[in-house]
């Protein structure tokens, strides 16, 4: 027999999630390189299991019985296995276990397979930012598909509306190595790309009805974290020993007086500099996430910013406008920058660009179809969502209202 055919059969435990002091029986085939677990649907206390042996300690009746049993699974396993055999198939642990539950079928494609087709489709037309998102939502399928289900995958067919809400519930308590467990917007942020895939199924014709027709993503409004013009001021008038904290704060005000989001300002070169039809100086760029062009007069503050990197060495050799920093190393001094300031926000690098919308434009009387097109939007619904009008401005619009009515 071909070394990539043999089977290997063993029997393991988990514990109980809910019994103490209970384990549960499991299966592992191996087949080559394929693998598949599945439960046996059986319990036994924790002292009962010899885990050298892989079977029941002791001569109970019950652990003589359980014996007996594990036995009649191991010899109907081999047996499955060598029918496909026989029948020259192409065997995997899969397989195996289908023929041995009598559900050998063809059972088309698989959620796997569906995922594997998007994300190698589409990382051409998603930026890589977008495609970490989709490749982490797999890690976290795949993870359920383990814990709940005890597989490595499932077939499309099997995708039904309970399999929807049972992630759903999973994914909220989700809790990758480096973080805690999603929020609710970042479980529906999961649901929607599984959304979105399940619906790429149904047009490839994998799926003959969408599970998630019935199913509603629920996201909560969440208030965007903004500087005001005190507190812009307030970081720009105070000055860092260290380089490093002067470079960034100068990056991050910078930002707060064009919109630019991070991977926008470390992209920025110095051809993206241009002198404008009304003679001053402008950036002509696009998102690096949607490929929107964008066209924006520099304020005098980004211009002097820009005017004060002009002769760095360093900056010239690299073609850049500006220094550069990783994101982590960014936000990480941000909030150094806002301990000495006293400014008791959680400052992140994309505070800049929901500053920028809400107190130095909209504001300041800038309509929010020009606030659009230079944060780089297709809809104005976007830019809705990122700005807001301040108190202040709602004081100033009706006090000019109360003018007007009076002159009347």
């Amino acid at each position: 027999m071909l070394e990539y055919s043999k089977l290997y059969i063993l029997f393991f435990t988990r514990k109980h999630k809910k019994k103490r002091d209970t384990l549960k029986l499991y299966a592992r085939l191996t087949v080559g390189k394929t693998r598949c677990e599945f439960s046996l649907n059986l319990d036994l206390i924790a002292s009962l299991w010899d885990n050298n042996r892989k079977r029941g300690k002791g001569f109970s009746k019950y652990v003589l019985s359980l014996n007996k049993y594990l036995d009649q699974i191991f010899a109907g396993l081999y047996e499955a296995h060598r029918q496909l055999l026989d029948e020259g198939k192409v065997i995997s642990s899969a397989l195996v276990k289908a023929r041995y539950y009598g559900e050998e079928e063809d059972e088309g494609k698989t959620l796997l397979d569906l995922i594997t087709y998007h994300n190698s489709t589409m990382h051409t037309s998603l930026k890589p930012g977008t495609m970490k998102n989709y490749y982490s939502t797999e890690r976290c399928i795949k993870k359920f598909l383990e814990d709940e289900y005890q597989m490595e995958d499932i077939p499309l067919k099997k995708l039904n509306y309970r399999f929807i809400v049972d992630f759903e519930q999973y994914v909220r308590e989700y809790k990758p190595a480096t973080r805690m467990g999603c929020a609710n917007n970042g479980a529906m942020k999961h649901m929607e790309r599984l959304k979105k895939m399940s619906r790429l199924g149904v047009r490839l014709e994998w799926l003959d009805k969408d599970p998630f027709i019935n199913f509603k993503l629920k996201f909560n409004k969440t208030e965007r974290q903004f500087l005001t013009e005190r507190e812009i001021k307030l970081i720009q008038e105070t000055t860092f020993r260290e380089p490093r904290y002067e470079n960034i704060k100068d990056l991050f005000v910078f930002a707060c007086y064009t919109g630019l989001s991070y991977i926008d300002v470390k992209e920025l070169k110095a051809d993206h500099l241009v002198i404008g039809r009304d003679g001053g100086d402008w950036l002509f760029t696009k998102r690096e996430k949607t490929d929107e062009p964008l066209k924006i007069p520099l304020l005098p503050i980004a211009k002097n910013i820009i005017e004060k990197y002009k002769d760095n060495v360093d900056i010239k050799a690299k073609g850049r406008l500006l220094p550069v920093y990783s994101n982590q190393i960014i936000n990480q001094t941000l909030k150094d920058i806002a301990d000495a300031c006293g400014i008791r926000k959680n400052l992140t690098f994309h505070v800049a660009r929901h500053t920028f919308a809400t107190a130095i434009t909209l504001s300041n009387g800038v309509p929010i179809e020009t606030v659009s097109k230079l944060l780089g939007h297709s809809k104005l619904s976007t830019t809705q969502i990122y700005a807001r009008v301040l108190e202040k401005k709602i004081g100033e619009d009706m006090h000019n209202l109360m003018i007007r009515l009076q002159e009347r």
